[in-house]
């Protein structure tokens, strides 16, 4: 067993494997939020619009989705840290090569296309196993802290990502962007091979199951709470409205409206502000009803679509990011606490796996069809659907009994469980 350190500082509870993912994510974190940026004014450079980003941000989603519940078993069967690093290092190839491709002027739809699907299959590896990596390093007494400070370091790669982002697309072009992106995940995957990794989880009810057969075992983890299932499902819809919004429309928004990248690279720096400053109080604040808190987050999510239907003039654009930037760190918290303080550690990955999987199910088609239901209901009809949307299903999720009743444990549950550490790099 890992030993836990001795209190003898404010931040005693931070172990080597936190300490280290926290850094390798502000590192990634950094290219990552200004990437999107940097590949929606690729397109638009091309000659496309509206449906084409919606297209590329598509490609992306789509192998995401379908490999998740293969990332999810292979984090629960293999040493974590081994699936991230080959994940970053296959995501920095494969934004080099769009790098390349967009410097060189001459890069097409379809290569924008496979490149993104690459860039996705890489994250449904390296999703399940980073937050079953975060959930093995702290204590779950110490969990909402220490989630809260995570999104904080987090968020503050996205907001420092976001503006630099968006100043350099517009002052270079996307290109240099996505090429910084690039030595985000090669810097990110040097600093995980320090990772102390653990042999990996028994599964099951026993040794050398087939994948089918853990699939199966996490299937039935996820199934049977209900609060679980009721949040994905709801999540699966807002997420599609979410990324269409912040892909698609809103830097189409921002060409026609405002200043281009660098205002819709400022505003998504406020929304990372937003994620940030909401950081400090939920690393104190203790709610008991979990998940009733933490929904209430949601209904802020709609404010950007909000904003964007009214063309609302960039400061009020950035105030309903900031505030929806809140939300997400409202609800993130709250749900991470949720999953660590009720899903066994054995079991983590493939569970996560589900909830990214039912989350982000129908953003493909959400993205793939932001271009022809903009056409159809004009820009600001497709942008008040996804507020109403957002908003309803907000409040859906609310008349699931779980979801208003799940409390927080009333005394501490530390997870520690019986594996030999082994380290490596």
């Amino acid at each position: 067993m890992t030993s836990q350190p001795q209190p003898s500082s404010p931040f005693s509870w931070a172990g080597r494997n936190y300490r280290i993912q926290t850094a390798a994510t502000v590192v990634s974190g950094l290219g990552n939020a200004a990437a999107p940026i940097a590949t929606a004014y690729a397109v638009l450079a091309t000659g496309g619009g509206t449906t084409e980003v919606g297209y590329v941000t598509a490609a992306r989603m789509v192998p995401l989705v379908l490999l998740l519940l293969i990332g999810g078993a292979l984090a629960d069967r293999l040493p974590r840290h081994h699936v991230m690093v080959a994940s970053n290092l296959f995501n920095a190839l494969s934004q080099a090569a769009l790098a390349a491709l967009v410097l060189s002027g001459s890069v097409r739809l379809w290569e924008l296309l496979l490149l993104s699907a690459a860039g996705g299959a890489g994250q449904a590896f390296y999703s399940p196993a980073s937050e079953g990596m975060i959930m093995q390093s702290v204590a779950q007494e110490h969990a909402g802290k220490a989630f809260s400070i995570f999104r904080m370091a987090m968020n503050g790669a996205q907001i420092g990502g976001a503006a630099l982002g968006g100043a350099l697309v517009a002052a270079v072009g996307p290109g240099w962007v996505l090429a910084i992106d690039a030595v985000g995940f090669t810097v990110a995957a040097g600093l995980r091979i320090f990772l102390e990794v653990e042999a990996a989880p028994a599964t099951g009810d026993g040794a050398g199951h087939s994948m089918v057969h853990e699939l199966r075992e996490g299937w039935r983890e996820f199934v049977s709470r209900r609060w679980l299932w009721a949040v994905v499902l709801q999540f699966s819809v807002v997420m599609a409205c979410i990324t269409a919004v912040e892909s698609v429309y809103g830097p189409v928004v921002a060409q026609q409206h405002l200043g281009g990248a660098r205002d819709w690279g400022f505003a998504m720096a406020a929304f990372g502000i937003g994620m940030l400053a909401c950081g400090v109080p939920m690393a104190r604040w203790q709610p008991r009803r979990i998940l009733l808190v933490g929904n209430y987050g949601v209904f802020l999510f709609a404010l950007p679509a909000l904003a964007l239907a009214l063309t609302a003039p960039l400061p009020v654009l950035a105030t309903a990011m900031f505030v929806a930037g809140a939300g997400v760190t409202v609800f993130g918290v709250n749900w991470m606490v949720a999953l660590q303080q009720e899903i066994p550690v054995e079991l983590f990955s493939r569970v996560s796996a589900y909830d990214y999987f039912g989350s982000l199910a129908l953003t493909p088609v959400g993205t793939a069809l932001a271009g022809p239901a903009s056409n159809a209901l004009g820009l600001s009809g497709a942008l008040w659907t996804c507020t109403a949307l957002t908003g309803l299903l907000a409040a859906a999720v609310l008349a699931v009994p779980e979801v208003r009743r799940l409390s927080r444990a009333r005394a501490p549950i530390v997870v520690t469980p019986a594996k030999v550490p082994v380290t490596t790099g």
